[in-house]
C-alpha cells in the first residue's frame, strides 16, 4: 500500500526529498522532526466498517465518510452545523479548514451518540456546543405592549371624608392616597388632604392646559343635602373614579397640575405661585396666545368633516338617552327608599302590637315578625344605595364626560375660528402691501415693515392651521378611547348591579325562610303553627296515648331515628 493511499491524509517523506520540502508539504510534521514510516498496519482497521468504535476521535467520521459521501457533490450541512462551521472557521487557523469541513459533513444529527460526542469534542476544545450558539429564544410577542409597559402605574384612593370648619365655612375634606411607580414623584406612596373645590381646580387646569383632550370631570355641585351620608359617599366614589381615570390617561398623567394636586402638602401656596408664573390660557400659552386661541369664536361654526358631524349627533342622542336612564334609576331608588320606609312603619306597628298582647304564643311571633321587617328595611336601604353606587354613578359619570367631550369640540371650534381669523389678517396685510407696491412710491421703511408683518401673518396662519389639524387627530383618538372605556365601564357596572340585585333577593328569601323555621320549631314542645288535623292538646306521656295516635307515632319514629343515628 502506497503512502498516498493512506486514509489519514499524510504522506511519508521520501529519503531523497530535502527537509524544507517535507516541512512545507505536511504542516503536521515539524521541521526538526525526522521522517517516519507509513502507518500501513494502523490504516487497515480504520478502513474496515466492522469496527464500531464510537468513542474514538475519528470512528464516526471515518464510518460516514466511506460509502455515504460523494466527493464531487457533498450534501448541505444542517443550519446549526453551518453556523458552527462559520464559528469554527473564525477560531481555527486557515490550515485546518479542510478538516473542519470533513467533520461537519460527517456528523449525523439523527444519531444521539454522534451528537453527544460532537458536543463533548466542542466542549473539550474550549468552544461552545452547537445548542449554546443560538442561545435561548426570546418571545416574539410580549405579554403587554412596550408603550403600556413604559407607562407609570397609579393606584389612587379617596377616603376618610370628614366635616371640618364652623357653621359658616363647613366643608368635607377627603384623604387622597396615591401609590405610583412614576419617578417624577418624590415618594412611591403619599397622602394629602383635599376638598371639593380642589378637584374643581384640577379639572379646570387640565382642561385649559390640554386642548382637545377629554378630561374626566368631577361630580356636580349640590347646595342642599351636601352633608348627607349617602351623598358624601356617592361623591367620594365619583371623585376617586375621576382621579384614577385622569392618572390612567397617557397625556394627563404627565401634567404638572396633576402632580401638584396629588403630591403637594402646601397646595394653596403652590397653586398661587403657579397661577402667577403661568396665567390663564390665552395670556402666555405661547403658540395659543400668538394665534388668538384664547379669544372667543367669530360667528357660527359649520362642521365640514362628516366624521365629527356624525359623532356630535351621536353624542347628543347618547346624552339624552343617558339622562332618561338616570331619571329611571332615580325613580327606582326612590321606590326602594319608600318601600324601606313602609317596612319600617310596619315593623314599628308590629312591635307596638306585641307589647300589648297578653298571650305569649302570639306576642312572640309578632315580635319576631317586627324584627324581620326591620331587617328588610335595612336591606332595601342598602340595595337603594348600592344601585346608586354601581349603575347610577356610571351613568352620571358618562353624562358629565359627554359634557367634557363637548367642551373639547368647543375648543376645536375656537381653533378653527383662530385659523380663519389669521387667514383674514394675512389677506389684509398682503392687500396693503400690494397697494403700496402699485402706488409706485418709494417707501422702503414702510415696505420692509409690511413685509415683516406679512411674514408674521403667514407664520401665525400656518401655526393655527397645524393646531386645528393636530387637535382633530387628537380628538379622533380621544373619542375612540371614550368608546372603549364606555363599553368596559357599562359592562362592569351592569354586572355589579345584577349581582347586587341577586344577592339582595337571596338574602330576603333567607330571612323569610329563617323566620318560618323559627315558627315551626318546637321550642316549648308546642310549635306556633300546626297543620290542620293536629290538635293543640297538651303533650301526654307515651303510655297514656293510644296505639293509633299520630303524635305517639311521631315520637316513636323520632326515637327510632335517634337510636339509629347513635348506632
Amino acid at each position: 500500500m502506497d503512502a498516498e493511499d493512506s486514509p489519514w491524509g499524510e504522506s511519508a517523506p521520501k529519503a531523497s526529498q530535502p527537509t524544507p520540502l517535507s516541512s512545507t508539504s505536511s504542516p503536521r510534521s515539524p521541521a526538526g522532526r525526522g521522517p517516519r514510516t507509513p502507518r500501513r498496519v494502523g490504516a487497515q482497521p480504520t478502513r474496515l466498517e466492522a469496527v464500531d468504535d464510537s468513542l474514538g476521535p475519528l470512528g464516526p467520521l471515518g464510518d460516514n465518510a466511506i460509502g455515504q459521501q460523494d466527493p464531487d457533490q457533498p450534501p448541505k450541512p444542517p443550519s446549526k452545523e453551518q453556523s458552527l462551521s462559520s464559528y469554527n472557521a473564525r477560531q481555527a487557523p486557515s490550515t485546518s479548514s479542510s478538516m473542519n469541513k470533513s467533520m461537519l459533513d460527517s456528523v449525523d444529527l439523527g444519531d444521539d451518540g454522534a451528537s453527544v460526542n460532537s458536543r463533548a469534542r466542542y466542549t473539550g476544545q474550549g468552544q461552545p456546543p452547537p445548542g449554546a450558539i443560538d442561545g435561548p429564544r426570546r418571545q416574539t410577542q410580549p405579554s403587554v405592549s412596550i408603550e403600556q409597559a413604559s407607562r407609570p402605574s397609579f393606584d389612587i384612593t379617596v377616603g376618610d371624608p370628614h366635616k371640618v370648619g364652623d357653621l359658616t365655612s363647613s366643608h368635607i375634606v377627603y384623604q387622597v392616597r396615591t401609590k405610583t411607580s412614576s419617578k417624577a414623584y418624590k415618594q412611591p406612596e403619599f397622602t394629602v388632604s383635599r376638598r371639593y373645590r380642589d378637584f374643581l381646580w384640577l379639572y379646570t387646569a387640565l382642561h385649559n392646559s390640554n386642548p382637545g383632550v377629554v378630561v374626566p370631570p368631577p361630580p356636580e355641585k349640590q347646595a342642599v343635602g351636601r352633608f348627607d351620608s349617602n351623598f358624601v359617599e356617592s361623591r367620594r366614589a365619583a371623585l376617586e373614579r375621576m382621579l384614577n381615570k385622569t392618572a390612567a390617561h397617557p397625556v394627563l398623567q404627565h401634567d404638572g397640575d396633576l402632580k401638584i394636586f396629588l403630591e403637594s402638602d402646601a397646595f394653596n401656596v403652590d397653586v398661587k405661585h403657579r397661577e402667577h408664573r403661568e396665567p390663564a390660557l390665552g395670556e402666555n400659552k405661547g403658540m395659543f396666545s400668538s394665534i388668538g386661541f384664547g379669544s372667543g369664536g367669530g360667528g357660527k361654526f359649520i362642521e365640514h368633516d362628516d366624521w365629527f358631524h356624525e359623532r356630535r349627533n351621536y353624542l347628543d342622542a347618547l346624552e339624552n338617552q343617558l339622562k332618561a336612564l338616570l331619571k329611571s334609576i332615580d325613580t327606582v331608588v326612590q321606590q326602594r327608599k319608600a318601600l324601606a320606609e313602609a317596612a319600617g312603619d310596619f315593623s314599628a306597628s308590629l312591635h307596638a302590637l306585641s307589647t300589648v298582647e297578653l298571650s305569649v304564643s302570639l306576642s312572640t311571633p309578632l315580635e319576631g315578625l317586627s324584627d324581620l321587617q326591620f331587617r328588610i328595611r335595612e336591606l332595601y336601604e342598602r340595595q337603594a344605595q348600592q344601585d346608586v353606587l354601581t349603575l347610577g354613578i356610571t351613568v352620571d359619570e358618562y353624562i358629565r364626560l359627554i359634557g367634557s367631550v363637548k367642551q373639547a369640540f368647543a375648543q376645536r371650534q375656537k381653533s378653527f375660528h383662530s385659523w380663519h381669523s389669521a387667514e383674514a389678517e394675512l389677506t389684509k396685510r398682503k392687500a396693503t402691501q400690494d397697494k403700496i407696491l402699485r402706488s409706485g412710491k418709494t417707501q422702503q421703511d414702510r415696505l420692509n415693515q409690511l413685509q415683516a408683518d406679512v411674514g408674521d401673518g403667514e407664520r401665525r396662519c400656518h401655526q393655527a392651521r397645524l393646531l386645528f389639524e393636530d387637535m382633530g387627530r387628537l380628538m379622533r383618538s380621544e373619542l375612540e378611547r371614550f368608546e372603549r372605556e364606555k363599553v368596559e365601564d357599562f359592562k362592569s357596572g351592569v354586572e355589579t348591579f345584577l349581582e347586587g340585585a341577586i344577592e339582595a333577593q337571596k338574602e330576603l328569601i333567607e330571612l323569610w325562610e329563617t323566620f318560618l323555621m323559627q315558627l315551626d320549631a318546637d321550642e316549648d314542645g308546642e310549635p306556633f303553627f300546626k297543620p290542620p288535623g293536629i290538635s293543640a292538646a297538651p303533650t301526654k306521656p307515651k303510655d297514656e296515648r293510644g296505639p293509633g295516635s299520630s303524635e305517639g307515632n311521631a315520637h316513636e319514629a323520632a326515637a327510632i331515628v335517634t337510636a339509629e343515628q347513635g348506632d
